[in-house]
């Protein structure tokens, strides 16, 4: 039988909105969304299915928004855009270090909020506001003065915490910087007793096989489903 900690990463987003990230929630009981320039997903508690309606009221016409997981008949005029099948990887062992490491890796604060943003815009558009970095801790190297690989947390939850946004410069790659963030990341959240965690698309196989070597394994396919509100 499963852990009551992993039977969490059913409904992901509404369990963050519950508990460690409910200072960024708005909505009611049954359905939550996080602010609009903090995180573009939303949720609704999956004993209340007939409530994912409420919804309906926390967004404007013309947004778009994640709904992650399991779902009931969504209202008509909410449209499809995108439905992604990703892999939840919940990471199992600590991560080994590597070997001949001469990377320095510095932490992001709210001053680095412009580099990060463009970083990750540049690499992976589309999951990432301008605000998502108040989520958690995010680390990056730096090239000068460039911002060139990042890695942070994004939807955290009671002993779990969910790496995201781990990205490098396409001029930078091919040098392990994301093998080392995800070490630092990895580890350092072991040592505050929390168990890491992703999610990667299912047809991404060459980060599939990094995270499998870095000794993630994955639980479950879990669907990412994309709307707008018309």
């Amino acid at each position: 039988m499963e852990s009551a900690l992993l039977n969490q990463l059913n409904n992901p987003a509404w369990h963050a909105l519950q508990s460690a990230q409910q200072s960024f929630a708005i909505g009611n009981d049954a359905v939550k969304r996080y602010k609009k320039n903090i995180l573009p997903f939303a949720a609704y508690d999956h004993a209340q299915p007939e409530r994912l309606q409420e919804l309906d009221q926390y967004f404007q016409s013309g947004e778009t928004f994640f709904l992650i997981g399991e779902l009931p008949e969504v209202l008509p005029h909410w449209t499809l855009l995108n439905d992604l099948p990703c892999l939840q990887m919940v990471s199992t062992t600590p991560v080994p270090p590597i070997e001949n490491a001469q990377v320095e890796i510095a932490p992001l604060t709210a001053a680095d909020r412009d580099a990060m943003y463009q970083l990750i815009q540049k690499v992976q558009p589309g999951y990432y506001m301008p605000d998502t970095h108040q989520l958690g801790d995010y680390f990056g190297i730096w090239d000068d003065e460039n911002l060139i690989a990042i890695a942070g947390e994004r939807m955290r939850l009671n002993g779990l915490s969910e790496l995201s946004a781990i990205c490098t410069d396409p001029a930078h790659t091919g040098k392990k910087y994301a093998q080392h963030l995800i070490h630092h990341l990895c580890n350092s959240r072991r040592a505050m007793g929390i168990t890491p965690m992703l999610h990667v698309l299912d047809t991404n196989e060459r980060a599939v096989r990094l995270y499998e070597f870095l000794g993630f394994q994955t639980r479950k396919t879990i669907h990412f489903r994309k709307f707008l509100k018309p």
